[in-house]
Parts: structure tokens; C-alpha cells; sequence
């Protein structure tokens, strides 16, 4: 059987249900603070208190890495999801649950079984600050969420075991998604993927779903990268392609598969937005959202856009730039280049739209025709145009000065008819394969905790 892991703060029950939970599926139970302490010899208060967090984070993970790779329950500590490695190590061929429970029971349990505190701050606001600071770790580790506020020890374990044996999905709900995917443009293959894992007699019922959400959608390189990821991590996924001109369609059908996340792309970034329980600051000052990830009930929407946009640029702060485009993929831009301490001038075809997201970023605007007056270091191309099949370029080949660094975001086809000319007119060019990597990599560490090397993804889009 896959490993059980068990994620959650100090006082949801990792241990107990975990003993009860291996007893039931006759394998071990490991805690990795236990395991800590047998290595080191020392408990760790002692192990806090003599060598500080740091020296105790180097052995957790330690020990980590050398679990064993199955036929086990293994219970973690609590900032354990914080980091990429362990989260790797954990992830791994393994079925995680998180147990949660509400602030009010956390405070009564760690009453009656007190730990080393982990900040100066009283209990209960230490536990909610903690917590909160976790919580996009937390949702990144949760194939399955259990509540245990209002369970016991034992109830919690069965749920994890019906859990294990039945999954979340009912039949009829399962066959309707499937329906609806095949109504859609899959390739045969993938319909016939779909099947298998919807509706086949043969389905792992712990296999989890992931997609991009799009109209359309059928360009999109996520589903080859996400799956050929899912096979370097041994992880029990499937990422495939939820294409429908509505966003509150394809919400319904991701929450009716219990689906972990989705990769949001056009034109529904700015819409989905309305569908979600909680938004990160950055894709609320963005007002966009490309990343949603599902965790115990909640929908989280998050922006990794301007996080691939920024990222190669590092070396560009402070540049006079022009923003061509003012959608949801503009405004990621336009959050980058500022955070950068650019000077931006936003162009549209229609001006009240440039001057709407330039009043909203604190950028200035001109009509589109200005471009030749602005002389700008850097050029970035937020709009569609030149994306497969459009052949066209947003600008003229006179506009194009060689001192000039041009950055497409747009990624297929990989080299564009910009890319093309700006190469031509010898400009230095960045193209969007390296938006699409950057911010990939960010998803997939919302996603799963997992911080994926961009060689490692180069490598796959190769």
C-alpha cells in the first residue's frame, strides 16, 4: 500500500489517529518527532533550547529522507510543510492527509498536553498567527482534509480509512463529469484516460485531478508538464483540460470531482474571481487569478503570473518600460514592473482600458500610437496577438531598436512573429516559455509544497 502521511498543527490528533489508523491497516506508525529524539538523544525542547530551530529543522530532515517507502502511517510535526525538501521526501509515492481542527479545540488539547511555545506570544494568538502563516502550506498538503474538532480519535481514523477505500466521489457524480469532459475537445487519448479514471471498473479511487481552465484551452503545455512532474514525484494525480465558456461550469465540475487545483488562463482570470472563498493579496491588487487551489472546502485563488514575469527580469529594475495590453495577463505585468521600480507606460488599442489599469497600477497611459514617441528599454507584449493561430505582430519592424529588450508573454508558438523581428532588429528577447516556467513552478509549489527546479521543467518542455 502507498504510505500515509499525516499533516496538521500541534494539537490535531496526527499521533493518536495515526496509531489507531496503522493498527487498523496492520502496518507501523513512525512520528517523526519521536524519531528526531531517538537520533539525537535529547527531546526537542532540549534540542530548541540548546541549538535553536534551525539545527532542529536539519534533522527533521534528516530523518525524513530516510522514511521508509511504503506499507507505513507516518505522523509529522507541524512545520514540517514548510519546507520543499521534506515536503518532496513526503509527497512521494504517499497519501496525505490533513487534519485540522478549530482554534477553540486546538487551545483546550495543547491545555491539557502543553508544548514549547513557538513564539512570545500568548497561546491562542500564537495558535491562530501560526496557523495563518501556514495556511497556503498546509492547503499544499492535502491530498484529504479531516476535521477532528468534533470527532474522536477512532472516528477520525475511520474517516481516513473510508477515505483510503471509497474516496470522496460518488459514482453518479463521477459519471456526469465524465460526460461532460467527453462533450468537450479532448484528443482520444485523453478521453480515453478520462474514462478509465472517472468511470473504469479498475479506478484508484485515491487518484486526485488537476486542470487548466480555459475557452480556449487546447494550446496549453500545463497538461504535459504537470503529468510528466506527477511521474518524477510519484504523485497519485491526473492534470488534464476544463474547457467551457463558463467558469461557474467548470468550478461545478472541479468541486463535483473533488478536484485539488486549477490553472486559469483566458479569458476567465478575472471572472473566476467571483467563485472563490479567500484571494492572495498580490492577485487581489492584480485583480486576476491564474492559480485556484482546493483545500478543505475553500477555494483559494492566487496570482503566479507576475512572479514569471519578474523573474526574468531581475536584472532590469529601474527600466523605462511599455506595457502593450491591459487584460489579466497585463495586469500581472504591470504589478511586476512596478515592484521592480520601473516607469511604465500602459498601451491599448482601446485608450479607457489603458487608462483604467494604469489609474489601478500606478502606471501612466497613452494611446496606442505613442509608442515610438516613449523610446522604452524594455518592451512587453501582454496582449494575444501573434498566439497560434494568429500570425500577427503588435508592432512594426521600424519600431523595433536594437537597445531595446523585448519580452513576448506570449508562449506558443515559443518563438513569435515579435520574438521573430525584435531578434532581427537585433534586440536582447525574452520569451514567454520562461513566463510559462516560472510561474508553473510557482503553481506546483502551491499546489503540493514541491519546489520544482526550472532545468527540471526546461528539460520536459524540451
Amino acid at each position: 500500500m502507498r504510505r500515509i502521511v499525516l499533516f496538521g498543527y500541534r494539537g490535531t490528533g496526527k499521533t493518536a489517529i495515526g496509531t489507531i489508523l496503522a493498527r487498523g491497516l496492520n502496518v507501523p506508525f513512525l512520528d517523526t518527532d519521536t524519531l528526531i529524539e531517538q537520533e539525537s538523544g535529547r527531546t526537542i525542547p532540549d534540542i530548541f533550547r540548546d541549538d535553536g530551530e534551525e539545527r532542529f529543522r536539519a534533522l527533521e530532515r534528516d530523518v525524513i529522507a530516510t522514511l521508509p517507502a511504503r506499507d507505513i502511517v507516518i505522523g509529522t510535526g507541524g512545520g514540517v510543510v514548510m519546507d520543499p525538501v521534506n515536503m518532496e521526501h513526503l509527497r512521494a509515492a504517499s497519501v496525505c492527509v490533513l487534519l485540522t481542527s478549530d482554534l477553540a479545540t486546538i487551545g483546550r488539547r495543547l491545555a491539557r498536553a502543553p508544548r514549547p511555545p513557538l513564539t512570545n506570544l500568548p497561546q491562542n494568538e500564537e495558535i491562530a498567527q501560526v496557523i495563518t502563516s501556514r495556511r497556503r502550506q498546509y492547503a499544499a498538503s492535502a491530498d484529504f482534509c479531516v476535521d477532528t474538532s468534533r470527532t474522536s480519535t477512532k472516528e477520525a481514523a475511520d474517516r481516513i480509512l473510508s477515505l483510503l477505500e471509497k474516496g470522496v466521489v460518488p459514482a453518479p457524480e463521477r459519471a456526469a463529469a465524465f460526460r461532460w469532459f467527453a462533450a468537450g475537445p479532448l484528443p482520444a487519448p485523453e478521453h480515453a484516460r478520462l474514462e478509465a479514471l472517472l468511470t473504469g471498473p479498475d479506478r484508484d479511487v485515491q487518484t486526485r485531478f488537476l486542470g487548466v481552465a480555459g475557452f480556449p484551452c487546447s494550446h496549453s503545455k500545463s497538461p504535459l508538464l504537470f503529468n510528466r512532474l506527477f511521474k518524477r514525484y510519484d504523485l497519485n494525480y491526473h492534470y488534464t483540460r476544463f474547457e467551457d465558456p463558463s467558469i461557474r461550469t467548470i468550478m461545478q465540475v472541479a468541486h463535483d470531482i473533488d478536484a485539488k487545483g486549477l490553472s486559469v488562463t483566458i479569458p476567465f482570470k478575472k471572472d473566476v474571481m467571483a467563485c472563490l472563498d479567500e484571494i492572495d493579496e498580490a492577485a487581489q491588487q492584480i485583480g486576476a487569478v491564474n492559480t485556484v487551489v482546493f483545500s478543505c472546502g475553500i477555494a483559494r485563488g492566487y496570482n503566479t503570473d507576475w512572479l514569471g514575469i519578474q523573474k526574468p527580469l531581475a536584472g532590469h529594475k529601474g527600466d523605462r518600460a511599455v506595457l502593450l495590453g491591459a487584460g489579466g495577463v497585463a495586469a500581472a505585468a504591470a504589478y511586476a514592473l512596478t515592484d521592480l521600480d520601473m516607469e511604465v507606460t500602459i498601451l491599448n488599442r482601446t485608450p479607457q482600458k489603458a487608462q483604467e489599469l494604469a489609474e489601478h497600477s500606478g502606471c501612466r497611459w497613452k494611446s496606442w500610437d505613442a509608442f515610438s514617441g516613449i523610446n522604452p528599454d524594455l518592451v512587453v507584449n501582454a496582449t494575444s496577438i501573434g498566439m497560434q493561430p494568429d500570425t500577427g505582430n503588435p508592432l512594426r519592424d521600424d519600431q523595433l531598436k536594437k537597445e531595446m529588450t523585448v519580452f513576448d508573454l506570449v508562449y506558443t508558438p515559443p518563438v513569435t512573429p515579435l520574438i521573430a523581428a525584435a531578434r532581427k532588429a537585433g534586440c536582447t528577447t525574452i520569451t514567454g516559455t520562461e513566463v510559462f516556467i516560472h510561474q508553473a513552478r510557482e503553481q506546483f509549489r502551491l499546489f503540493f509544497g514541491i519546489d520544482v527546479p526550472d532545468t527540471a521543467i526546461r528539460e520536459i518542455l524540451a
